[in-house]
């Protein structure tokens, strides 16, 4: 029950079309590895016109195209242009193995029930794909075109080694491979269809370049994986950094709203304040009429009390006295009230009239900010892979690293990297996932290195006038050692097999013994070279040769006649030229140890731009540089090594390939 529910898992998750969600039925591979049904893909293309008039095939999953290779034929014929996916195609049938022999508690012979018989399996035909009984296992053994036949018990029948059907000849074992037409064929092929082909070849003579196929394509693809796992740590990181600045920039907003607030609730105050002073004065001013009127009030009814006191008296003394104080004027009723006071303005009434329209379209108008957006430019991106650090176990000293070379080593790759002040060369590479290191002691300092072949690199002894030629298994072994007549600082392998070796003032051609063939020294009667300290060579073949003595960058062949020279001046000078190498496409990139950068050439030598500019480089000096076939730089200083992807800029890249 746990083995069918793992297979049910591998089966969910490898085996199942990502369109149709059934088990692949012939799958193929497109260009972006993603795998589908031939007959899926040829659906989905007739849903998109785009497609059918770009004339490329889309990638459901990751939307990239596949360039068709031959676009005039029909497009229902589009899909089957595409390989066929070999690998999972061969999952496919052992999961179906698997499964029927779980499903399948007593497997019966296949021959006999094809006859109405039920009789048990014994043995298993891979390559007829049948379960024997023994009567027909006899048969099958003494039938002369089947006896050559392996069987196999039952219990291994998933174990069984699977082998090539013919396409056309479905009974028959392919057993050569044209390449001339990209399929597996059998016998009876290679006589009636593929006599004309010019390449035909034994799958089993095969064998070692399809494994070092594979091979380079996982290395390649865990190259992408290990790309792909650093952009995915930046970008969570960026995310991370994305969601602070969001809450910060959300704490600046209600900041500046706040403010905002504030102000306007400022303003309402200034407006309460005004409006509570002037009620206070409107009130204390009729308080006041109020208090003076309550007091003439008061005078005028004891004018009356007085008046009536005199009218009901009988004294005509009281009465006359009375005539007499309000005709002679000495009681006047006289206004109580304060003549400043009186001339004050008094409030009548208070109203308050809203600027709404004006406040709308101030508000309205308010800008708070401005949110400006940064966009990260597509053609761009370089990321810092991996670094690692030039010591190694038995160091006496801190390592002074001088050239680097990379090297695909039983697809193990393998840094290799020349030690001044230790003496000895070193290689760092992954084994089982755990980081190795391995050095080689010399007998004295090395300095430039080249790679011979895929497994051998040549390093230039100067102070032993000698070149040591070592095999990297990844482990460094010592295979040979010539001696020359001068002290070299740098090495190219040339082609035909010869070598460019530079010493002060000179680039000298030597043959594999090192004796020299010619010298390079001047132009034009004009001195080339100070201190042709690097080298390597370009896709044509030619020398370049960098020289931090003469600031300039030399092309030669591999005669040392002159094809161009790269000594600029102004802006664009270089000020330390060291490490020298090109891409695939034959650009050149150098390493400018004056100003920290990479500096990109066209083939021709022309400048294009500067591709790098490397920080946090003060205490250290950079020295070489080395691009693999799949487009990683390697920048060396002088204590560690520095790998880096460029994306959408250099896709593959090469050094000193022989």
């Amino acid at each position: 029950m746990m083995a069918t529910t793992g297979l049910e898992k591998i089966k969910d998750n490898f085996l199942t079309c990502s369109i149709c969600f059934e088990m692949y039925t012939d799958p193929c591979t497109l260009r972006c590895d993603h795998t589908f049904c031939r007959k899926c893909v040829t659906s989905y293309i007739q849903t998109r016109p785009d497609a059918v008039q770009s004339k490329t095939i889309p990638c459901s999953c990751c939307r990239q195209d596949t360039n068709v290779p031959d676009p005039s034929r029909p497009v229902e014929e589009w899909a089957g242009q595409i390989k066929a996916s070999i690998v999972i195609q061969g999952l496919v049938d052992t999961y179906r193995s698997e499964v029927a022999v779980q499903e399948t508690p007593s497997t019966c012979c296949t021959i006999c029930q094809q006859l109405g018989e039920t009789t048990p399996g014994v043995l298993w035909c891979a390559e007829c794909e049948v379960d024997l009984c023994d009567k027909c296992v006899k048969t099958h053994r003494v039938t002369p075109t089947l006896l050559n036949h392996d069987l196999c018990d039952l219990s291994s029948k998933s174990k069984m080694k699977r082998r090539i059907k013919c396409p056309e000849h479905k009974s028959n074992r392919a057993e050569f491979h044209c390449r001339d037409c990209g399929k597996a064929v059998c016998q009876i092929c290679c006589i009636i269809y593929h006599r004309a082909c010019k390449t035909v070849v034994t799958i089993e003579s095969m064998k070692p370049d399809m494994k070092a196929a594979l091979m380079k394509k996982r290395l390649g693809i865990q190259k992408t994986v290990k790309v792909r796992s650093k952009r995915l740590n930046i970008r969570n990181e960026k995310l991370q950094n994305t969601s602070r600045i969001t809450e910060s920039v959300v704490r600046s907003i209600r900041l500046i709203c706040q403010t905002a607030i504030d102000k306007i609730k400022q303003k309402e105050t200034q407006l309460l304040d005004e409006l509570n002073n002037i009620s206070k004065t409107c009130a204390n001013h009729l308080r006041a009429d109020v208090k003076l009127d309550e007091i003439e009030m008061q005078m005028y009814r004891q004018h009356c009390e007085f008046i009536d006191q005199a009218l009901v008296s009988d004294c005509e003394m009281d009465l006359y006295e009375a005539y007499q104080a309000w005709e002679s004027g000495a009681v006047e009723m006289e206004d109580v009230r304060d003549t400043e006071a009186a001339d004050t303005r008094r409030i009548d009434y208070i109203t308050f009239t809203p600027h709404t329209d004006g406040v709308l379209k101030v508000l309205h108008n308010l800008q708070l900010g401005k949110i400006d957006v940064t966009y990260q430019a597509r053609a761009e991106g370089r990321y810092l892979v991996d670094t690692t650090d030039g010591w190694a176990e038995g160091d006496e000293e801190d390592p002074l690293l001088l050239d680097v070379a990379v090297l695909v080593v039983d697809d193990v790759q393998t840094c290799v990297v020349t030690d001044l002040k230790n003496k000895c060369v070193k290689c760092f590479f992954t084994r089982n996932n755990h980081s190795c290191r391995s050095k080689l002691t010399l007998d004295n300092s090395p300095q430039g290195m080249t790679q011979f072949n895929e497994k051998r690199v040549m390093v230039a002894v100067s102070d032993s006038r000698q070149i040591v030629t070592l095999e990297v298994t990844p482990d460094l072994v010592l295979l040979s050692t010539i001696t020359t007549r001068s002290r070299y600082y740098s090495l190219a392998v040339l082609n035909p097999p010869s070598l460019a070796a530079g010493r002060q003032e000179s680039v000298d051609i030597l043959d594999m013994a090192g004796h020299v063939l010619r010298s390079v020294t001047t132009h034009k009667k004009v001195s080339l070279f100070t201190t042709p300290f690097y080298m390597c060579v370009n896709n044509k073949g030619n020398l370049l040769v960098s020289d931090c003595g003469k600031t300039s960058v030399t092309c030669l062949t591999s005669e040392g006649d002159v094809v161009w020279r790269f000594a600029p001046t102004g802006d664009r000078a270089l000020r330390y030229p060291r490490g020298i190498t090109t891409t695939s496409t034959g650009d050149i990139l150098i390493m400018d140890s004056g100003t920290d950068q990479v500096v990109q050439l066209t083939e021709s030598g022309e400048f294009v731009r500067e591709l790098l500019t490397l920080e946090d480089s003060d205490e250290t000096l950079i020295s070489d540089i080395f691009c693999d076939e799949y487009g990683f730089l390697f920048l060396c200083t002088s204590t560690e090594v520095k790998e880096y992807i460029f994306v959408h800029d250099i896709k593959k890249a090469h050094k000193n390939e022989s």
